[in-house]
């Protein structure tokens, strides 16, 4: 479907949009270009700096899985050479070997704040540190002690322990401790504190604003600096971090990727990186929300916005300026033109300009004077054509009526009336016209018919009746040729129809009968019985309106009786003559109503 297009755009509106296109669209790409420029650069490093912080982070971890691992190497050695390689029995309590253990743990740098050394019958056991194991800790150090015995080093999953302010994340590390014939002598465990991890997590978090974690192979949390996140949450609804999951083996490189988590009904996109750390199977995880990834790129766009805005209303202001420059003389023109067209030959446009707008109003004052001239020379020409024409009617009506010396006027009179009533019932100039010129004409037909019926004196036989009822079509046949008389032919000849039917010369009913004859058959009648004729003598006024009335919906149009019988009582219809018939008469000639004028 297609839009209505506007019959007129402003030329306001045009000069805007011309300036607008000029001073915004270059801006526009230009902007674009930068900030596409600029969103691949700010991708790029931030994707850097995300690769750095995740390969720093995971090759620190790693580092220290291996000192942990060289640690818990150098005690099993040093409680065997302590021991003298004995730890059977309350051998495993001895002084020297508590003090190894507590001195370890009571290092600045040690990360481990329980030890506890088993012997090989399990009957004696050893604890150091400030730690004391819930059960929990006590089911992850049975899996460690398990391990040891069969012979194997234990790295645990990371665990949470205590709550509130005394809440950390641990895991256990243990390794059997043999003798040089790597015989079992017991099995050395530690709890490891993982809050170290979780200050080297959150100082990336301060510095490069970033949101790290880390992850198991399984994909849950083994640690992080936010309270949104639980040691052993699954962390698999992240797509960065199910990718690395689904990963068949580590391998050391950094992956990067753009993805959306979900938060609540937000489906936010994000930036993330995770590198795997060599010898745990776990992964540091980096991530960021790309609207702050890109938060340049956000304020640049801002300024382009605003930049743009700026360009707008510059370019409104000025297309204002300059659009009224030509908008003002435009528009006298543009109403001195309307005003012209509306047929206002006299007025002239008053506008003062060294411009072509100078120039055209001139022109237009020049051609308003000759169709000034031109116009009233036409209508004067039409005017006195219509005085002729008109002219030519009343005077062949009035031919007719002299033809017949009981009818003399007669046309005059109908033509009166008939445009009384039309005029009541509001119908338009044109059409009132048309009924005028129709009803000066209506027995323009008599023209036909022979004298010695015309004039005869007394009452018409059956057989000249019948020859007097065929004026109405001889009427419309003289003046059919005439184009300008086509709408009027109606009223010449249907003038005698009646509603019921019964009159001539077709025996129209109802709605075949146009308004025209039904306003000129009413007219017609009320003269005919208004005047004296060969058959009868004249009707009292008041009494032919009640007669008509009377016959109104079977013979007249009902509205055009009420239009005839408003314009008599208002005074507009008021004929001075008195009745020549007595009541009995005249009710006779109620029921014989003449059927000709």
């Amino acid at each position: 479907m297609k839009l209505p297009l506007p019959s007129r755009i402003p030329i306001l509106y045009l000069i805007l949009i011309v300036l607008i296109a000029v001073g915004v669209v270059p801006l526009y790409f230009y902007a674009t270009k930068m900030v596409e420029r600029n969103r691949e650069t700010l991708g790029s490093n931030e994707k850097l700096l995300q690769n750095n912080v995740t390969t720093t982070l995971a090759q620190s971890i790693a580092q220290r899985e291996r000192d942990i691992s060289s640690t818990l190497s150098s005690l099993t050695y040093s409680i065997r050479v302590t021991s003298g390689g004995n730890l059977s029995g309350k051998n495993v309590e001895s002084a020297d070997v508590k003090a190894l253990l507590q001195n370890y743990i009571g290092d600045p740098d040690s990360i481990v704040p329980y030890a506890r050394l088993i012997n090989t019958e399990n009957q004696f056991m050893m604890a150091v540190g400030t730690l004391d194991p819930d059960t929990f800790l006590e089911k992850e150090l049975e899996r460690g002690l398990a391990a040891a015995h069969a012979g194997r080093e234990y790295s645990g999953e990371p665990l949470a322990i205590g709550s509130g302010k005394q809440a950390r994340t641990v895991m256990v590390v243990g390794k059997p401790v043999l003798n040089d014939q790597h015989a079992y002598l017991g099995s050395l465990e530690l709890v490891i504190d993982l809050q170290y991890l979780v200050k080297q997590l959150q100082e990336a978090k301060d510095q490069q604003n970033l949101d790290t974690f880390v992850v198991d192979r399984s994909g849950r949390l083994v640690a992080s600096p936010s309270s949104r996140y639980a040691t052993g949450q699954d962390m698999n609804s992240n797509d960065l971090v199910r990718n690395f999951v689904e990963q068949k083996r580590i391998v050391p490189l950094a992956v990067t990727m753009d993805y959306t988590v979900q938060e609540g009904k937000n489906h936010i996109p994000m930036l993330g990186t995770y590198f795997p750390v060599a010898g745990l199977g776990w992964a540091v995880v980096a991530q960021k929300t790309q609207e702050e990834a890109y938060i340049d790129i956000t304020d640049m766009r801002r300024d382009a916005i605003r930049a743009a805005l700026i360009a707008i209303a510059f370019s409104i202001f000025v297309g204002i300026w300059a659009a009224r420059r030509l908008t003002i003389p435009l528009h006298v023109l543009t109403e001195s033109s309307r005003t012209i067209a509306g047929g206002d030959f006299t007025h002239r446009v008053r506008l003062k300009s060294r411009t072509e707008f100078g120039e055209l109003a001139q022109t237009f004052n020049t051609m308003t004077d000759d169709l000034e001239q031109f116009v009233g020379d036409l209508k004067n020409a039409a005017q006195e054509n219509r005085t002729l024409f008109l002219n030519s009617i009343q005077m062949l009506a009035g031919a007719v009526d002299e033809k017949d010396p009981y009818t003399r006027g007669h046309s005059d009179r109908v033509t009166r009336y008939s445009v009384l009533i039309a005029t009541e019932m509001g119908l338009k100039d044109e059409e009132v016209d048309k009924i005028r010129i129709s009803a000066q004409l209506h027995d323009v037909g008599k023209i036909g018919i022979e004298d010695r019926i015309l004039k005869k004196p007394g009452a018409l036989t059956p057989e000249e009746f019948e020859i007097m009822k065929t004026h109405t079509t001889k009427g419309a046949a003289i003046l059919r040729p005439v184009d300008a008389l086509r709408d009027m032919l109606p009223g010449i000849e249907l003038h005698h129809e009646s509603l019921d039917g019964r009159g001539y010369p077709y025996g129209l009913k109802g709605e075949q009968i146009p308004l025209m004859p039904r306003i000129i058959m009413v007219a017609d009648t009320f003269d005919a019985m208004t005047t004296n004729r060969p058959y009868q003598a004249a009707m009292d006024p008041e009494y032919v309106i009640r007669i008509i009335n009377s016959l109104a919906a079977t013979k007249f149009d009902p509205t055009v009786v009420a239009a005839m019988t408003k314009v008599f009582e208002t005074g507009k219809l008021r004929i001075h003559r008195a009745a020549t018939v007595s009541g009995e008469e005249a009710a006779a000639a109620a029921v014989s109503t003449p059927t000709e004028a």
